[in-house]
Order: structure tokens, then sequence, then C-alpha cells
């Protein structure tokens, strides 16, 4: 039987009075007084350890203390009463905050106790060089990029799409995603964007902080997606806008659109939701198609390349995997999805180009998939060989199956 993995969008889905936590909508048992503090309590229900596990706080269930000292004002301390890296998200552009995230390290079945209070004389809000970030890149053919302390990707916009239909140098038509291979927990993306600027093709170079060796093309790369249907893969072209919601040092969350584009004969109109947590080897992708007439499945894709990797498919526990060689190293991709969606996967093997890869056929929700997707490098230091690659990407799908259990008093 299937086990079931909770997930869910991190865009427009918080509702007052309920919070969103690692996939799951639960309501709070607030109890708010005039008090100068609240408690939130969070227990890990699952069969394995959350590290770097974000906890997502309503604003709406902190409101006297914001309504007291200001949002911008307040901490979260743990049982010891060291303060944690926390973070403000707009999610509907208001100008007023919608909900606080913090995170977590707790063992399997275990718990704990945090204060929400405002700073104390002399303090101040704790900071970190790591951090998440994304952000539109005009100056090199409009890509979308986004990044954390552990991997970056990237995907391309309308100016890459244009360029090949002018014939001109530069461009790449794709919907796919790219992945960018770090060796460091600092951001990288403005830094080898500006080095590119000043020498084409330099973030293709490893010099200490990684590189992007990975090729797409027109593949779906990492988690991209599409429509199977009488064995063709049919795809969207280059994201058309952007809407950057959130960057800090908890989470960078933003949302892509897509021109509507015809998978045999039905057009489809597409977005993505897609957010990346501080800690985590993999990006959360919330992908909503909407189409006159039913669509048979939405596919997400890994890129075999040429195919001289290991594939691993497991239907019915949702993780789906390649590792690869790749320059002198090797590269784990990964794609985890609750089971009861999946429909099916298959290992496509064709002798074209940018052609073969690891298809994953799911069944969406009223046009919604929820899944995630991402990658280990060896050479980061990260993962030593596959075994540890799948037993990350086993612990990550465990997680999503019982999400941290959260009360606010």
């Amino acid at each position: 039987m299937k086990n079931t993995i909770n997930l869910m969008s991190k865009c427009n889905l918080v509702k007052k009075g309920a919070v969103a936590f690692g996939g799951m909508t639960l309501m709070l048992a607030s109890c708010q007084t005039p008090s100068d503090s609240l408690t939130i309590e969070v227990k890990n229900p699952a069969e394995v350890a959350k590290t770097s596990s974000t906890v997502e706080v309503n604003a709406a269930d902190l409101q006297p203390l914001i309504e007291k000292y200001g949002a911008e004002k307040l901490v979260v301390a743990d049982a010891q009463g060291g303060l944690l890296l926390n973070q403000w998200v707009d999610l509907d552009g208001d100008k007023t905050m919608d909900q606080w995230l913090f995170q977590v390290n707790l063992e399997a079945g275990g718990s704990g106790t945090y204060t929400v209070r405002p700073l104390e004389e002399g303090e101040q809000q704790p900071t970190s060089e790591q951090q998440t970030f994304s952000r539109f890149v005009p100056e090199r053919t409009d890509d979308y990029t986004w990044e954390n302390d552990r991997v970056a990707f990237r995907t391309y916009g309308p100016d890459a799409q244009r360029r090949i239909e002018q014939n001109e140098p530069g461009g790449t038509l794709s919907s796919g995603i790219d992945c960018w291979l770090k060796r460091v927990d600092y951001p990288i993306i403005d830094k080898w964007y500006k080095e590119n600027e000043e020498n084409v093709g330099a973030y293709h170079i490893d010099r200490g902080e990684g590189y992007d060796p990975y090729h797409v093309g027109s593949s779906r790369g990492i988690g991209g997606i599409g429509i199977w249907e009488n064995d063709s893969l049919y795809t969207s072209r280059n994201f058309v806008s952007y809407e950057r919601i959130a960057v800090g040092p908890i989470r960078t969350l933003f949302e892509l659109t897509y021109a509507p584009w015809e998978a045999n004969g039905k057009m489809v109109a597409e977005t993505k939701c897609i957010s990346l947590d501080l800690g985590s080897n993999m990006t959360h992708f919330v992908t909503t198609v909407k189409s006159e007439t039913s669509v048979p499945n939405v596919t997400m894709g890994i890129t075999l390349h040429e195919g001289k990797g290991d594939v691993k498919m497991n239907d019915d526990q949702g993780i789906f995997r390649y590792w690869e060689p790749m320059d002198k190293s090797e590269l784990g991709l990964g794609v985890i999805i609750d089971p009861a969606q999946v429909i099916g996967s298959k290992d496509h093997r064709v002798d074209y180009p940018d052609g073969s890869q690891l298809l994953i056929m799911t069944k969406p929700d009223e046009g919604k998939v929820s899944y995630y997707a991402g990658f280990g490098w060896k050479k980061s230091g990260q993962f030593a060989n596959v075994a540890e690659w799948d037993a990350y990407l086993k612990k990550f799908a465990k997680g999503l199956e019982k999400p941290l259990e959260v009360s606010v008093k």
C-alpha cells in the first residue's frame, strides 16, 4: 500500500486562524493574552529526525505582540534562551506580514518549546551569512535563479526564447530546470553572474566555489514538467513573467507564469510556485495547469543526459532518482512526490539529444501537483556516494509523511 506524503502550496494558502507546516494546515490553539510573550510548542511525529525543518506561524496568531511591539521587534528563543533566525513573509503583496518562519531540529518523536517575545535592551536580531536568495536576471537573457546554503537552480526567461526564435546567439528554449553546483554555503548568484559578465562562460569553470556543468537544453532538467500523451512529452516554453514573494535567512519564494501552450491539441496554462528553504537540497514546486478539457497527467522529468548513470524508481514511496558521472565527480538527482498522485514512471530512452528522461506521470488534484526536486553533488562534500543520496531522499520523504505539529499558547 502506498504511504501518503502531505504536500501543499506555499503560495496563497495561508488562511486566517490556520498555519501551514511542512505540507499540512493545522488550526492553532491560540490563547491570546496581553502578556509580553507567547509559547510555541512543536512536536515531530515522524519516524525520522527533522533537521533545519521550517515552522510557519500565521501572523494573526501573534497579533497581540505585533500590535504592541511591531513585527520587526519580535524574536523567538529556544528552551535555553538562544535566539533563532526568523523571517517574516508577505504572501499577498499588501505590505502586511502574513507568516513568520523559523527552523527547528527535532529527533524522531521529539518536541520543543519556543518563546516569542520582544527584543530586550541591548539585543539584536540574529543574523547569518547563510541565506536563501532568488532574483530575475535581465543581464543574462532573463534567467530566474534561486539558491540556499547547499544548492542553486535556474530556469530561462523570455529574452532567451526570443534569441532562439530570431536566430540570435546566447538563447535557450526550455522550461527545464538547471542545477548550479555549489561547494560553499554562502550566496554565489550575484557573484557568478558578475564574473560571467566580465568573462563570458566564467560560471562554467570551478574555481573553488562550484560551477554550472549541468546541461538542460530542451529536457526537463531536474523537475521540469510536461504532459505525456501518445508516447510524446508536450511542454511549455520559457516563463513569460515572474513574481518574487520572499527572500531571507529561511526561505525564498516566487512564482513563474508561462504562455499558454499546446499539448496534443489542448491549450494549457501553467504557473509554478517555487520555494527553497535553508538547509535543504530539495526545492518545492507547486505547479498548476489549466485547460478547457482535462489533461491526462502532469509529468515531471529528470534528464538522463548520455544515459551513463543509474536510475531508481519507486512509485509506492514516491521517490525517483538518477545518479550520474559529472566531470570526474558524481551527481545525484531526485524527485519526491506524494505516491497517491503517482500514475506511473518510465525510464524513457531515445536516440536524439535531450530526449532521454526519467518521467513521472502524476494525477493533478484540481490541476495542481506538489512535489520536491533537487540534487546532491559529491564534490560538495554533502554526499559521498549513491547510498548516502538514497538515504537522504528516503528520510526526506518519510519526514513529509508526518509534518510538524505546532500550537501557539
